[in-house]
């Protein structure tokens, strides 16, 4: 651990611009709904848990890809306003930036979202390689699947050459390979997620298994039920705090960046997941993905 108080934090994943619609309900296929509310916003689960790091009190690098257009400007503005260091959130001529489409419904904000083909897709096991050293000066690396599958395995075994903490959000769920699981520090699935890759539709079962195929540790985001965490030693579940939700889309990614802020910082893995849930909770009351997620003082 390089520094306790402020940990240097690679995150290494996508970049979008959320265009979000409210609906009174999630339509169902082939179903129009009018008069629903248009808001655009910072969003990518790369650039969400950059800026729920620094946010989180990480000094944080930013490593990804973005298309020569307004979309792409515009979301490197934002994360260099968060003090993110964005030298290796690469330009891609003839590329467009990711774009987002995103519907939330009803209530609770339950929420559906497609995401464009763009400059996420590019990000390469090169580009990965020329931030070797900014990988082996962290303290933690933070990945999602929103980016090709030669840059995660690329960054995992960066991360383990340097003798970095390597974290994984599988989202969106896919296969991941055995070399990949067993260079896992901590797996950070959704329920869903965690079905696909285990077979098991019970979180605990699920849990177990996906230790079971190498990873070190795992937690489950269980949504408003909380968190549920598994290691060595054993399965434990952490309760959210009861509260309205506004926008859920970012909870998740705001849950795994203070997971690895906390862990990073020296606290245990439980201790972390306990912070991480009540700053996701935070944010879930706030619009926005990037916007909404919460500051130090506040968590």
């Amino acid at each position: 651990m390089k520094s306790k108080h402020r940990p240097r934090i690679v995150v290494i994943g996508s970049s979008n611009t959320d265009l979000v619609v409210q609906c009174a309900r999630l339509p169902r296929p082939g179903e129009s709904q009018l008069g629903g509310q248009f808001a655009r916003h910072a969003g990518g689960k790369g650039a969400n848990q950059a800026v729920a790091a620094a946010r989180a009190g990480a000094r944080v690098a930013f490593v990804g890809a973005h298309g020569d257009d307004d979309f792409g400007r515009d979301a490197k503005a934002g994360l260099r306003r968060e003090g993110i260091d964005t030298k290796h959130f690469r330009q891609r001529a003839g590329e467009s930036s990711g774009i987002a489409l995103i519907l939330l419904g009803g209530r609770s904000r339950e929420n559906l979202i497609a995401v464009a083909k763009s400059a996420n897709d590019s990000v390469s096991a090169e580009d990965i390689q020329a931030a070797e050293g900014l990988i082996a000066k962290s303290d933690a690396v933070l990945c999602q699947l929103e980016i090709p599958r030669a840059a995660v395995e690329t960054a995992a075994a960066l991360a383990r050459r340097c003798g970095v903490p390597f974290f994984l959000n599988p989202a969106p769920a896919r296969r991941l390979s055995a070399r990949l699981m067993r260079r896992v520090h901590a797996l950070i699935p959704n329920e869903s997620e965690a079905e696909a890759l285990s077979g098991c539709s019970d979180p605990e079962a699920a849990a177990r298994v996906l230790r079971g195929k190498g990873c070190q540790q795992v937690v489950i985001t269980l949504g408003a039920c909380g968190a549920l965490v598994c290691d060595e030693a054993g399965v434990s579940r952490i309760a959210a705090p009861r509260v309205k939700p506004v926008d859920t889309v970012g909870a998740g990614d705001c849950f795994s960046a203070w997971l690895v802020v906390g862990v990073a910082s020296g606290l245990s893995l439980r201790e972390a997941s306990l912070r991480a849930v009540r700053a996701a909770s935070l944010a879930v009351t706030r619009a926005g993905a990037q916007s909404g997620m919460p500051r130090w003082e506040e968590v």
